[in-house]
């Protein structure tokens, strides 16, 4: 029997549009230890958009002691909600309508500073708070029990209802956790089901160390997918430790997912416990000896591999690359972006680079154009029967 060679025909979950959302001005600033000014953050939050982001992920409201680096979030809310960036936006064809800007509120009391702004007309759309399958991860990142969190979510949930906003409920330590190692996946399946029990609006699946793999994640995805077989409703956040995130890209498509999302030169990471000459709260002490191997799917690559598969996405990838390369100089470093230098794939090649000789060579050797072996040789070549295939169909 042949291979079938069709990966929408093998997977039939497989998504020919995604949605890749942008949250390099929130999660991927959160990990830098100098403060990265509120100039830059509105110019990468506008560019973004401009650039195709149909959601993105702009500020935390939560404490300015344990994350400074966000003191300015209503600053950038009011840029990015200001009449001039919607005339922008209409001049560029886009539908400022359609976007959905989210801001981090992991505790109540952000979720409230979210109502407030959304009061003045400055709010974000969407907003966030997370579990962690690891009840130590989770105390880690928001100072109480898991059940004490559930209660607080759910009426955190029904008050940003009531003011018009929209609630994702993250679950993260889904394959393994920084604290106590692997956790159970069923378990992040049950978490999910009660994220939207309690009236959550999407769900966030985190991998928030580089643990997973694309097995487990194919397999992960599946499960959600069984159970609740809504793609609009699941969104997957990867981390990469190891340079393998995107295989775990993959598997997410194979199993059904439809919405992604990464930072500009893979920056991000656990919120920095310092920032610039000064030590602060963050979320305590790191757990990774070495900063330079955290943070998220890079967006760029990302996009490129989305790109090259095929699937529709919406952005102008030529204007991500560039930014990308902005984003470098902002960092005042090599990030890491490969496609940023070695470019997509061009179909057509770079004929630029043909040696002239080739042709002469051809004329001199009396060759025709596109021959490709000698002509008294077969014109399909003739295996040796061990290393054809098995199958007596192929012997026909």
């Amino acid at each position: 029997m042949a291979t079938e060679y069709d990966l929408w025909k093998i997977f039939p979950r497989m998504p020919k549009k995604v949605t890749i959302g942008d949250i390099t001005i929130r999660d991927g600033f959160q990990h830098c230890e100098k403060f990265i000014s509120t100039q830059a953050k509105i110019f990468y939050g506008q560019e973004m958009i401009l650039a195709g982001a149909k959601e993105i992920e702009v500020t935390n409201l939560g404490s300015a002691v344990t994350t400074p680096q966000f003191a300015d979030a209503e600053e950038v809310l009011t840029a990015l909600r200001s009449d001039e960036f919607k005339k922008r936006c209409g001049k560029a064809g886009i539908n400022y309508g359609e976007i959905v800007m989210t801001a981090v509120t992991i505790r109540e009391t952000a979720v409230d500073k979210a109502i407030e702004l959304k009061k003045k007309g400055i709010g974000p759309d969407r907003i966030l708070m997370m579990v962690s399958t690891d009840p130590e991860h989770h105390f880690a990142n928001s100072g109480t029990t898991l059940s004490q969190y559930w209660r607080e979510a759910e009426r955190c949930i029904a008050k940003a209802r009531d003011a018009g906003l929209k609630m994702c409920g993250t679950v993260s330590t889904i394959w393994g956790s920084p604290i106590s190692g692997a956790t159970k996946m069923e378990d992040a399946v049950e978490f999910t089901k009660r994220w939207f029990s309690i009236g959550a609006h999407d769900i966030e699946h985190a991998d928030h160390d580089g643990s997973a793999n694309a097995a487990d994640v194919y397999r992960y995805c599946s499960m959600i997918m069984d159970a609740m077989p809504n793609p609009e409703g699941h969104l997957l956040h990867l981390h990469e430790t190891k340079r393998v995130a995107s295989s775990s890209i993959l598997a997410a498509l194979m199993a059904g997912f439809t919405r992604f999302e990464g930072t500009l030169g893979g920056l991000g990471g656990q919120p920095a416990n310092f920032l610039g000459d000064s030590p602060i709260r963050g979320t305590g002490e790191y757990y990774y000896d070495d900063p330079r191997f955290v943070g998220l799917i890079c967006l760029e690559d990302l996009l490129v591999q989305i790109d090259e598969l095929g699937i529709e996405h919406g952005y102008d990838v030529d204007r991500v690359l560039w930014l990308g390369k902005k984003m470098e100089k902002t960092m005042g470093g090599r990030l890491r972006s490969e496609v940023i230098y070695n470019g997509r794939t061009i179909k057509a090649g770079h004929m630029k680079f043909a040696r002239p000789g080739l042709k002469k060579l051809i004329e001199k050797e009396g060759e025709k154009p596109g021959q490709n072996a000698p002509p008294e040789w077969p014109a399909q070549a003739i295996l040796p029967k061990q290393w054809g295939p098995a199958d007596p169909i192929w012997e026909k």
